[in-house]
């Protein structure tokens, strides 16, 4: 008798195949195409923007065209699904502007659609020009969304009580997990063979988080959801091969993952599988840490406090700034100086806080590069050793809580005057599901990244192009391509 797969692995698989979505959720429908609008704006900010990132795009290919290859949205690039994923993953991930969510794990759904979209518009290619038969579910955009919901909600749910980080392991490995299982069901695979290649997933090596930690943060932590997405497409292949899974890649003892790597207690979830995760994602307004923004928005109200009576100077003016905030805050985004590169920047509270606090305004993705101005400013040296930063058990607990999901920051201010501006505390800043702003913000986000590369009709036509089921999904890409010297329209 053949082995069964540990239980966590049947669940992913039993999603992905029996869960049907209720067509009649406009809800669930909306949110799913407001966060793939919202995904591909970051992408194209990034690949307008980011001379950085574009240097990481199809170096093992430089300079090739693959006949039927996924077209790299925002970008003149044709390549396989395996380099497009990553190409893709690191347009959406480099600059710290798209989706987010919060949990015993922090993490970011939307580098699921790396993977997504890269092997959707692969095999469509194929498929039309006959180099293979497509045996999967269609290759249309209601696809692409069941995809999207899905993709979200394994990783989501395993993020709301596994604290991979406690471990070591970066949260990326959930996007692997997230999207091997949905590439193998796009590519047409089994239930079986599913299982399969998520076992795969466990098998792996996992990439620690040191390359997200105090003393050692570099732009690594802007590629390692694309590579993520990259192996997650490799793995599947492997199994469209006929390669075998191990069913105890989990719990098999020694060598099994929680034995060896995770602890015997194995994973925890909250809650079924469904579509709760796409309905709760943060979205960021700026291009910062997640668990940053409450913070920024905070001191920005305190600023303009401090100029309603009559304070001009922050560096004068303050003696002390207070953070008080959450648990997760404090261990992935409180740092000391010295700051070594841009990925040190946006992931320092103390940077982006005094930022904002000397600026004006929210921090921008120049303003952590090491060309910036603010990067040597002594000013914003001086200020941030005054900002103290200490962990909330009140906003931890909130934070944690899955029928509140606070992002909370509380800012107060210490005057050299002796006077005290009271705690400004913010907890559903602009971009979380509980703040009425939200969505009007989200569109105005995505009509100025798209504007950055493309004109007001084709931005029209991309945002449209969501809402037509039965689109097929290498058309969409198209719409998204931008041939290298072609204007806008």
């Amino acid at each position: 008798m053949e082995p069964t797969y540990d239980q966590p692995i049947v669940d992913i698989a039993r999603y992905i195949f029996h869960y049907e979505i209720d067509e009649a959720d406009e809800k669930v429908w909306a949110r799913a195409q407001l966060t793939l609008l919202d995904t591909l704006g970051c992408a194209v900010e990034t690949a307008a923007t980011s001379n950085e990132c574009r240097k990481l795009l199809s170096v093992s290919s430089v300079g090739m065209t693959i006949p039927d290859g996924f077209r790299v949205p925002g970008t003149n690039l044709q390549v396989d699904p395996l380099e497009g994923a990553f190409d893709f993953g690191v347009l959406i991930r480099y600059l710290e502007h798209n989706d987010a969510l919060g949990g015993a794990e922090w993490g970011h759904p939307s580098d699921n659609i790396a993977a997504i979209l890269a092997v959707m518009d692969w095999l469509s290619r194929m498929a039309a020009s006959g180099r293979l038969t497509h045996t999967g579910p269609p290759l249309n955009m209601r696809t692409l969304l069941i995809a999207l919901i899905k993709a979200y909600e394994i990783q989501g749910c395993y993020q709301m009580r596994n604290a991979f980080n406690s471990y070591g392991i970066d949260h990326v490995v959930l996007v692997k997990l997230a999207s091997a299982a949905i590439v193998s069901w796009l590519l047409g695979l089994t239930e079986e063979q599913t299982m399969a290649c998520i076992s795969h997933v466990w098998m792996d090596g996992q990439p620690t988080r040191v390359y997200r930690a105090r003393d050692n943060t570099i732009p690594r932590k802007g590629w390692a959801a694309g590579d993520a997405a990259r192996r997650a497409v490799q793995l599947a292949l492997y199994v469209q091969a006929n390669q075998p899974g191990s069913p105890g890649a989990l719990s098999s003892k020694p060598w099994g993952f929680w034995a060896r790597t995770f602890g015997a207690t194995g994973f925890q979830f909250a809650r079924p599988f469904g579509t709760w995760t796409v309905q709760n994602v943060l979205f960021k307004t700026m291009p910062v840490e997640g668990h940053a923004i409450s913070a920024v928005e905070a001191i920005l109200i305190q600023m303009r406090r401090c100029r309603e009576i009559g304070l001009s100077s922050p560096m004068q003016d303050i003696q002390r700034i207070d953070l008080r905030t959450t648990a997760a805050a404090d261990l992935i985004i409180n740092k000391k100086a010295p700051l070594r590169n841009f990925a040190d920047r946006d992931h320092c509270i103390q940077y982006v806080v005094a930022l904002a606090c000397l600026k004006g305004s929210a921090p921008e993705a120049v303003d952590y590069l090491d060309t910036s101005p603010w990067a040597t400013n002594e000013d914003l040296k001086c200020l941030m050793d005054k900002i103290a930063v200490s962990p909330d058990p009140v906003l931890t607990r909130d934070y944690l809580d899955l029928d509140k999901q606070s992002l909370g920051t509380g800012v107060t201010i210490h005057l050299k005057n002796l006077s005290v501006l009271p705690e400004i505390l913010v907890e559903y800043p602009l971009g979380h599901v509980r703040n009425p702003r939200t969505d009007t913000f989200l569109e105005a986000k995505f009509s100025q990244n798209m504007a950055r590369m493309f004109s007001k009709t084709e931005t029209a036509q991309i945002a449209g192009a969501v809402h037509c089921p039965d689109m097929q999904i290498s058309s969409f890409v198209d719409l998204l391509a931008r041939p290298a010297g072609q204007p806008k329209l």
